[in-house]
């Protein structure tokens, strides 16, 4: 062969292992972008901050490759709509609590968490180590989604009371914005709980159209200004002990993107959950101390009031279990890992605990 047919031929390879190379490249890491419905308002920086700091975690890990676009509560669908407009692929996900579905059946309750339930150290260990995602996974698939835990709040409070509440008969007939299977047990006790989502539940507070508001913890509360309206302020929230938030994502949606963009999803989850939890850990502490100063009224539930409450936790999950056979698998496993993980958090957790607590009262 001559110099200058080699030379010609060689070429030809060359750029032909090229057009080979650079689409096989491109295809691997294509651009896709993404809307992302929250069910929070942009003022809520612990929650909707997280689904700010996902978006990010998953444009840093693509290269900028896979673009997600946060909206907040109200900007597409009402927040309360936020897992249908998922499931009906208005947007691509959603983030939100799973307990907003339970209407439709009660099994979605049970990944934000069963009242008086796991903490958030002990939810994430049931996630992740005990079972729970692989249990969780298939009911959501059922139901056209892909959900992933992206933050949890850790124990919440009591709620905001324009009264006292000091025995069962003072719930009766309170009406209170509450969610989840903790608004079912509150119903059970003689209260009237409803769902009303973050931006509703001060102007209804205010114009008495509800008695009480159980939102999540001091941070949060703070910036929505329920002190001003409800100056009871009770704890512990034992309906929210460790309520997790989820990122939803359609089905359908989740199928169409390379595998390496799914895992960025998982790892950005996962890192997520971990910062909305500690940032609320940080951040609960002050804002307690300014809403005492700004008039908040701190008052334990009674012991009367929370061993009712108990037994009719206990006799709900029995009675939804015996019709409902997916709610009893799940909530049989939590409760299960539940009786675990209380006999080691006697042992260590909880003896610490109560030693250094009382080392900082004293």
């Amino acid at each position: 062969m001559k110099r200058r047919e080699f030379f010609t031929c060689a070429g030809t390879g060359l750029v032909a292992a090229g057009a080979l190379a650079t689409p096989a490249i491109a295809q691997s890491s294509p651009k896709v972008s993404w809307r992302l419905q929250s069910s929070y308002p942009r003022s809520l920086t612990t929650i909707f901050g997280g689904a700010e700091t996902f978006s990010k975690y998953v444009s840093d890990l693509t290269d900028g490759n896979f673009e997600i676009k946060v909206f907040a509560g109200g900007e597409i669908v009402p927040g309360l709509q936020t897992i249908d407009a998922v499931i009906n692929n208005t947007v691509e996900m959603g983030h939100t609590i799973s307990a907003y579905k339970q209407g439709a059946d009660p099994t979605w309750a049970l990944a934000t968490g069963l009242p008086f339930g796991l903490n958030a150290r002990q939810q994430n260990a049931w996630f992740y180590h005990g079972g729970g995602l692989e249990l969780l996974d298939p009911f959501y698939a059922a139901n056209g989604l892909v959900a992933f835990p992206i933050g949890n709040s850790g124990c919440q409070m009591g709620g905001w009371w324009r009264k006292e509440v000091n025995t069962l008969a003072d719930l009766e007939g309170v009406k209170i914005r509450s969610s989840g299977l903790g608004g079912e047990i509150l119903n059970r006790v003689g209260a009237v709980s409803q769902t009303l989502a973050p931006a509703d539940i001060y102007p209804a507070l205010e114009r008495g159209t509800i008695d009480a508001a159980e939102w999540i913890g001091p941070f949060d509360d703070e910036k929505l200004g329920f002190v001003e309206v409800a100056p009871y302020y009770y704890y512990p929230g034992w309906w929210e002990t460790g309520l997790a938030f989820h990122a939803f994502i359609n089905l359908e949606q989740w199928k169409q993107i390379p595998a390496s963009y799914q895992q960025a999803l998982r790892i950005a989850s996962q890192a997520v959950n971990t910062d909305v939890l500690g940032a609320y850990d940080a951040l609960n502490p002050a804002a307690l101390k300014r809403l005492i100063s700004a008039g908040a009224k701190l008052r334990p539930f009674s012991k009367e009031i929370l061993n009712r409450c108990y037994e009719e936790a206990v006799g709900l999950y029995e009675e939804i279990g015996g019709e409902n056979a997916e709610f009893k698998q799940i909530a049989d496993s939590m409760w299960e890992f539940r009786k675990e993980q209380y006999l080691w958090w006697q042992v260590a957790e909880y003896s610490a605990d109560s030693i250094n607590i009382a080392t900082v009262r004293s």
